[in-house]
């Protein structure tokens, strides 16, 4: 029986490696696999499915809206897989959870959980409400040898909170943390802040 699939990890836990090898090895089965990504990743090009490893893919289907979706032709597909869908809305994954029961497709969605203020996405919130089956995809911190869990921001080489929720960038940006070292990583941060001001 087909199912919708959330597979989320910490930045730099090799998601994008992992989806490409899975639509890989659909393909080399004989199987038709379709590749779909949000339009506002565009880190490497509009319609380039990229992992930090280098391997990558072209995507099948840009999505800006739940109407993307609704005009694809989805009839002989074994497979849907979706990369960055924490950036997708909650009507986009009711669309592809409705397309698991309808259809009989999987979907593997593979993301982040949370923003780097430790916030759920609306596309991962959506996940976890709908998803079959929620595995998490490992990888250890930054700063030590404990499984990260968060996702550590920095600017100008200083760990900060700020900005908006949706600010993309990669391993010079983005660091995955446990939750010891993403308090310190920010308490540290807030400290030099307040010496600089008060010196």
């Amino acid at each position: 029986m087909a199912k919708l699939y959330f597979r989320y990890g910490a930045v730099s836990s090799a998601k994008t490696l992992n989806l490409l090898a899975v639509a890989y090895n659909y393909r080399q089965q004989g199987k038709r696999v379709a590749l779909i990504k949000p339009a506002i990743d565009e880190r490497f090009g509009a319609s380039t499915i990229r992992s930090r490893a280098g391997l990558e893919s072209e995507a099948d289907l840009i999505i800006s809206s739940v109407e993307d979706l609704k005009s694809y032709d989805f009839n002989g597909l074994h497979c849907v897989i979706a990369d960055e869908c924490q950036f997708l809305d909650a009507d986009s994954i009711d669309f592809l959870r409705e397309l698991v029961y309808s259809r009989g497709i999987p979907v593997i969605c593979y993301g982040l959980r949370t923003d780097f203020r430790t916030s759920l996405f609306d596309g991962s919130r959506r996940l976890m409400e709908l998803a079959d089956s929620i595995e998490e995809v490992k990888t250890t911190c930054s700063f030590c040898d404990r499984k990260a869990v968060m996702n550590l921001k920095h600017l100008d080489g200083v760990a900060t909170v700020a900005g908006p929720q949706v600010d993309l960038g990669a391993e010079e940006k983005y660091f995955p943390a446990c939750y010891a070292c993403y308090k310190d990583q920010l308490s540290e941060a807030s400290r030099n802040q307040a010496e600089s001001v008060n010196g």
